[in-house]
């Protein structure tokens, strides 16, 4: 009896997705085009290897927040993963401000980001391979969502430990998450709503987009080992430098911050959001803080601010 090969499949002219994406304008080698439409190859060095940079930045009521210190990161990470650009700052920031400007949003999360490419004979020499730009804008995004800016976080501390910054450069912002990934299931099993994760010397580290800050007496510090200078932690110094507020960059070990008077997080995705409860421990009262609340107030209202913010101009 003749056995009967199994039919081989034909190979389809272009690939159909019908996954659902959010509404928005991605840009990628010269087009605008819907999010369902953005797409990168699987050879992709990004993709594969993570071997990647990128930064995000907000808009709000129709203006970027501090575009100029993203672009700043931006760049600084592309130069020192040796990765060249197609196009010069001004050229980017105009193609953020079209992204913004052509999906209507006037409250964006907006992600610009440099992959090494690929090569195109699947070469394994990173020199090889053909970098590439590319960026989009969605809808607004928050770690918090407006019960929890309410009432507060509960955060749980994981074992997780961070990649130690001798492996990879914090200040590069880059998509080596899996520790993060992990700290979040780990907070997740034991029933609260984002995680914290450590250094190498078991100190908090950050979370998986934010970092962390505490309030003790009036005083406020922040992890200064192993973590990304993030540009919303930054704004919580600049913001404390004006209203007189004492601000530092120290270890903070489990105990500290489960024994602070106030504590929340900061992140280009929800701003200044608070803590109040961290594994079993409620946080001072259990409550929002003052000074988590002032802060949180003077950094909406500097949204508005020419002199922190840029306007996007819609068709």
């Amino acid at each position: 009896m003749t056995q009967l090969l199994p039919a081989i499949p034909s190979v389809d002219e272009r690939y159909f997705d019908q996954r659902r994406y959010p509404d928005g304008v991605a840009f990628m080698d010269g087009q605008y085009l819907p999010m369902s439409e953005a797409k990168i190859s699987v050879l992709d060095w990004g993709f594969l290897h993570s071997d990647a940079t990128y930064d995000t930045v907000h808009v709000w009521n129709g203006r970027f927040f501090r575009l100029d210190l993203h672009l700043d990161r931006f760049f600084g990470g592309v130069e020192r993963l040796r990765m060249k650009l197609p196009y010069d700052r001004e050229k980017i920031e105009s193609i953020l401000t079209n992204c913004v400007a052509l999906s209507g949003h006037k409250s964006a999360y907006v992600e610009m980001i440099c992959t090494r490419g690929s090569s195109p004979t699947f070469s394994r020499d990173p020199r090889q391979a053909e970098n590439r730009f590319m960026a989009f804008a969605v809808p607004f995004g928050s770690v918090a969502n407006k019960e929890q800016l309410e009432r507060g976080l509960h955060v749980a501390i994981s074992e997780t430990v961070r990649i130690p910054p001798k492996s990879i450069d914090p200040s590069i912002k880059n998509y080596h998450w899996l520790d993060l990934v992990k700290g979040l299931f780990d907070a997740y099993d034991r029933g609260a709503e984002t995680a914290l994760i450590v250094d190498t010397h078991g100190h908090i580290a950050e979370g998986p987009g934010f970092n962390v800050f505490v309030v003790k007496d009036g005083f406020l510090g922040t992890p200064a080992f192993g973590v990304l200078p993030g540009i919303t932690r930054r704004t919580v110094f600049d913001l404390c430098a004006e209203i007189g507020l004492s601000a530092t960059a120290a270890d903070i070990s489990r105990a500290k911050i489960k024994e602070a008077d106030e504590v929340f997080i900061t992140s280009t995705a929800g701003g200044i959001m608070p803590v109040t409860r961290i594994d079993d421990t409620a946080i001072a009262n259990g409550l929002v803080g003052s000074v988590t609340r002032r802060l949180m107030d003077l950094y909406w209202q500097k949204h508005d601010d020419p002199a922190w913010s840029t306007a996007v101009f819609y068709p």
